[in-house]
């Protein structure tokens, strides 16, 4: 042998012992060393996922050497996370037990950060509902997790489309101020806004600007929700509910692998119906009677190595008639709770598409990730809207001029580069680009009828028209990453760059019943640009084993825009108003206790919010004008805690505190400025609290007989719906209870939410107008899951 072919051959050793792929097995059972079958085994942040055998066993082939975090899930159990160590030319076995989920609490994996990480080791506040979370708590609506999240609250005023608050920053205007991404697609605006919960895999919701990964709207947090993805294993479900107030409400869904281990369908439906809270005395009949239907097609393709492409389709449909079922003012609202007087019904159309295709890549040194996304939304009224909120033939809303109009389309684009699965290195990073382009042309009519002069109108019979063609373009770089620094010290910085172009065409019209349009104002347009850097600064600290300390800066960001055009002369059109920032600091701890028994994780935060966007609604016109008036301070502290304290018992408790003040506001108020300083936000309670006992007894002859009870007190804190202060809802309690019976195919529950029918105010508009929160409902679900 040469001396050459001897280094040759020394070099290709040692790279293969480097870089050589190996294989690791492992065996999976309970407590008293009895083998689990269909335990799902997963490595984070690889592709890799596999399944025990009836001896429990498990095998993972052509895996590359390093260190991993191994999350092991089967029903029945709680699932559990350990970090292993791979090394290439050993024997690499490992043994796992698993425990009933009875007695301990779940290992929780979480994407926050755009990559598989624990929960208790993620530097950010954050809560997470599983699968089974949700359908504990009966979640049909996202608006619905208000209160489980601390300092998040959220509603609508009748058209399913939420408005979100998480500590004091919320939304004003269509740019909502909490961020929601289904399955990795942003749901750009509430336009193409999906509400329903269905299938869901879990549920993340980020609280505090997410600027640096998340982008421009995400100033108060974001709503991560990841629906159910199918495996090796076929399985599916059928799910009825059938409650008061004639509602159901059905959901389906099948996953099954069309190629083994390659190629994976899935489906999934849900639809509902009701007849709605409110009744109509004008006609005496139901006013917001809605059915809505809402599905998701999915085809996943996973190569043996590394590789993995995912199409998924999902469409909402509603059909709404009665779409804000609102009244003139709060002491009629409660003086005679969900009835109305209206002598038009509107009734909604508003249809939603929403298409993604995502090509994951997973390698040692680089994971890469791109998803295209393309969104849709067709909305408008069938039936005029009732402007006037009356019997009289006054004003009415309508916008149904053809599919051309009020038809939004939003194309979005996100490429990813990171770290890959080799965790060996002190230095993890994520970078990337993303791009928008949005179009939104909309028409809608102010129709003024017979009675239009008793509201002080000195014409009758016509309408104004408002029609406007709105692109807006924008694209993103950002990047963030950690490293290890002074030993057990993690140091975190990111850096986002965000620049939107805004261009808005306008016109107006003036047409009298059954004659052609007149032009009060011809086209006029305007474009606006804004740009934005949004840095994000952290630490996170292990003072003990199971205890995290951490430590945030971040900036957010809210886009700025261009005011529409309205009735109103003194609130002109094409004004541009400008972005809002905020700054913020927060600093918390995430503990486990006993076992992983206990968890309790506390945060305090403080944010100072400029040039806020302040909103005022225009009326008869419906049309929000937005404009930079005021500053804003928002301080609190939120507490999260879960405890098994015996075996079938959990105690889940929320608790959340904010004072959100405006430190200056100055607003137009009947042709004065007005100094508003030292009033409250909108749409923020200054207290969220969540208590839930849940127990959990199996029939100890059978042992696959489940009985388990529910009982959640949920508590509301003083919250107001206008810059004024002068719409307010005090503090309330509501009370929710789940009951029934479960096997491992079969469940039948039994549910009542609002159990006391508690009167409050879910959502009011500045000028008055008021939409009471659900009633008290109740029903029953049956299940089957195969």
């Amino acid at each position: 042998m040469t001396v050459r072919s001897f280094f040759v051959t020394i070099l290709l050793f040692l790279f293969t012992n480097i870089y050589a792929q190996t294989t690791i097995s492992g065996r999976v059972t309970d407590e008293q060393f009895r083998p689990l079958k269909q335990v799902t085994v997963h490595l984070l942040n690889t592709p890799v996922t596999v399944t025990s055998n009836e001896a429990g066993d498990f095998t993972i082939n052509d895996i590359d050497a390093g260190p991993y975090t191994i999350r092991l899930s089967a029903v029945g159990y709680a699932t559990a996370a350990e970090d292993i160590n791979i090394q290439a030319g050993h024997s690499n076995v490992f043994h796992f037990r698993l425990t009933p989920s009875a007695q301990q609490l779940e290992a929780i994996t979480v994407t926050a950060q755009k990559k598989e990480e624990l929960q208790q080791q993620v530097p950010v506040s954050i809560t997470v509902l599983s699968a089974a979370q949700v359908a504990d708590a009966r979640l049909w609506n996202s608006k619905e997790l208000t209160a489980l999240v601390p300092n998040l609250a959220s509603g609508h005023s009748g058209d399913q489309r939420n408005i979100t608050s998480i500590r004091g920053i919320t939304s004003t205007s269509y740019d909502p101020a909490v961020a929601t991404y289904i399955d990795g697609v942003n749901q750009f605006g509430l336009d193409t806004y999906i509400s329903q919960l269905w299938d869901v895999e879990r549920i993340e919701v980020l609280r505090g600007p997410q600027g640096t990964l998340y982008g421009r709207n995400a100033m108060g947090g974001v709503i991560n929700i990841l629906t159910k993805q199918p495996a090796n294993t076929p399985n599916g479900f059928v799910e009825l509910n059938a409650g008061n107030y004639n509602q159901w409400r059905y959901s389906m869904g099948i996953r099954t692998p069309l190629i083994k281990d390659r190629l994976f369908l899935g489906a999934a439906g849900s639809g509902y119906h009701t007849d709605g809270y409110y009744r109509n005395r004008y006609n005496d009949t139901p006013f917001d009677k809605q059915k809505l239907f809402t599905g998701n097609v999915y085809l996943k393709y996973t190569s043996k190595k590394s590789w993995n492409v995912l199409l998924n389709v999902k469409q909402q449909q509603q059909q709404n008639n009665g779409a804000f079922p609102i009244v003139p003012g709060a002491d009629e609202a409660f003086a005679a709770p969900y009835q109305l007087d209206q002598n038009a019904t509107g009734k909604m159309m508003d249809r939603t598409w929403n298409a993604s295709l995502a090509l994951t890549h997973w390698g040692r040194k680089l994971h890469f990730s791109t998803q295209a996304a393309w969104q849709n939304n067709y909305r408008y009224y069938k039936a005029p809207l009732d402007g006037d909120f009356s019997p009289l033939d006054a004003v009415t809303i309508g916008n149904d001029y053809g599919h051309k109009w009020n038809n939004v389309k939003v194309l979005t684009h996100e490429l990813k580069l990171g770290s890959g699965t080799d965790r060996s290195s002190k230095i993890n990073w994520t970078a990337g680009t993303y791009f928008f382009h949005q179009y939104n042309p909309v028409k809608q009519s102010t129709h003024f009828g017979k009675d239009a002069g008793l509201l002080g109108v000195p014409d009758t019979d016509f309408s104004t028209i408002s029609i406007s063609r709105g692109r807006n373009t924008g694209f993103a770089l950002f990047g963030q990453l950690d490293r290890k620094i002074a030993g057990k010290l993690t140091a975190f910085a990111g850096l986002r760059y965000d620049y939107e172009h805004r261009h808005l065409a306008i016109r107006g019209e003036y047409q009298k019943d059954q004659e052609a349009a007149l032009v009060t104002l011809p086209d006029t347009a305007a474009s606006v640009r804004s740009n934005a850097v949004t840095p994000r600064l952290g630490l996170l600290y292990p003072v003990a084993k199971n205890s995290q300390a951490f430590a945030n800066y971040s900036r957010g960001f809210r886009t700025g825009g261009l005011t529409q055009l309205s009735s109103d002369p003194s609130q002109p059109p094409l004004y541009p108003y400008r972005p809002e920032y905020s700054n913020n600091i927060e600093a918390g701890i995430k503990n486990t206790f006993l076992d992983n028994r206990l968890r309790l994780n506390i945060t305090f935060f403080l944010s100072h919010i400029n040039d806020v966007q302040v909103p005022t609604l225009v009326m008869p016109d419906a049309i929000t004008i937005t404009k930079n008036t005021g500053a804003l301070a928002s301080k609190g502290a939120e507490l999260e805690a879960a405890f098994k304290p015996v075996k079938g018992l959990q105690v889940d408790y929320n608790l959340g505190y904010t004072n959100a003040t405006y430190r200056s506001l100055r607003v137009a108020q009947n042709g004065n400025e007005v100094d508003l300083a030292g009033r409250k936000q909108l749409f923020t309670p200054d207290v969220t609290s969540m208590l839930a006992l849940q127990y959990s007894y199996w029939i100890p002859e059978k042992r696959r007989i489940k009985m388990t009870a529910r009982a959640e007190w949920i508590y509301l804190g003083e919250q107001y719906f206008d810059l004024s202060n002068h719409i307010r809802q005090a503090p309330y309690s509501l009370i929710n209870a789940r009951a029934g019976i479960s096997t491992k195919q079969v469940e039948l529950f039994f549910w009542m939410r609002n159990a006391a029918g508690k009167k409050y105010i879910e959502y009011a508009y500045d000028f008055g107008a008021v939409h009471l929160g659900d009633p008290q409902t109740y029903g029953v679900t049956l299940r089957t899951q195969f």
